[in-house]
């Protein structure tokens, strides 16, 4: 997925918290930002007069129980939206709002960089939940393996939601080149999903906005 494909609203409590996502998708230049609502009635509405689309991603920011907030993310994913759930609970919460519908779930302690990524992967149709949120507070620590600076671009470009044909063109690169670097990242970390290629990159803070080619 390239970075100015789909489509993001957010319903949440806080007017500030919907701004801010707006200008940090603006200044990222994209996923769109559609729609900012206080009320699950208001994304109702919205989906009523073609504000907002089925299949949207909806970030998701309400101070509710565990409880209530599952059975919102249950209507609303029941309305198509592709849920992401902003949370700072215990990761059980987390995972009540998984069974309940939601694509994933990010960590209100999430910089932009991981917050742009998780929009990026739960638009193309992928999921995440941030470290902290899936086992616990993740302590400053070097990474597990070596990681290439070549590997690096690569992880960084799968952070910005690039399909491989699309890496392979910002890399100058074969896609079977880009399909080698891929295959040796996943053995390392032991994982074949690309939202585990993002957050591993995320939480060892393996790639920065200066490692991407122009």
């Amino acid at each position: 997925m390239s970075a100015d494909a789909g489509r993001v609203a957010v319903l949440g409590d806080c007017p500030l918290l919907r701004h801010g996502v707006a200008r940090v998708l603006e200044a990222a230049g994209g996923p769109a930002f559609v729609l900012g609502a206080g009320s699950v009635d208001e994304v109702t509405a919205a989906l009523e007069h073609g504000e907002a689309l089925a299949g949207d991603v909806l970030l998701v920011d309400l101070r509710l129980s565990p409880g209530c907030l599952a059975e919102v993310v249950a209507r609303l994913s029941g309305l198509g939206f592709a849920v992401l759930v902003l949370s700072s609970g215990p990761p059980d919460d987390a995972r009540a709002a998984l069974r309940a519908g939601a694509r994933g779930c990010v960590s209100r302690r999430a910089g932009e960089r991981e917050l742009l990524a998780a929009i990026r992967l739960v638009a193309d149709g992928c999921s995440y939940v941030s470290a902290d949120l899936a086992v616990g507070a993740v302590p400053d620590a070097a990474p597990p393996c070596h990681v290439t600076d070549r590997e690096r671009q690569v992880l960084e470009l799968v952070a910005h939601g690039e399909t491989d044909h699309g890496i392979a063109v910002r890399l100058g690169i074969s896609e079977h080149t880009v399909h080698s670097h891929l295959d040796r990242l996943r053995d390392k970390i032991g994982s074949r999903r690309r939202a585990d290629l993002t957050r591993f990159a995320l939480t060892h803070d393996l790639i920065t906005a200066t490692s991407v080619p122009g």
